[in-house]
């Protein structure tokens, strides 16, 4: 089973398109990284300025770009032109 069979499948029984699912997850990665890169520069939280005054948000937010990390990284190697290379 790969990883699009394992997280992709739609309610219908068909498969999310998974190159949307890629840009997705790669697009909250990076708002996670700039936002992890701000904090460690100028001490200036990104997404608790957006979203502080909605905590719950702010946590889903968090989660879902740590999720997206872990997605990327079981696939990585299937979606790498590099690493995937025998």
């Amino acid at each position: 089973m790969n990883i699009y069979q394992l997280f992709g499948k739609r309610g219908g029984g068909e498969y999310m398109n998974a190159k949307t699912l890629h840009m997705v997850t790669f697009l909250l990665v990076v708002i996670g990284g700039i936002n992890w890169g701000l904090v460690g520069l100028l001490n200036f939280n990104l997404v608790n300025l957006l979203l502080g005054f909605m905590p719950v948000l702010e946590k889903v937010v968090y989660i879902l770009v740590g999720a997206s990390a872990v997605y990327l990284v079981m696939g990585h190697k299937n979606d790498c032109k590099i690493c995937g290379k025998k």
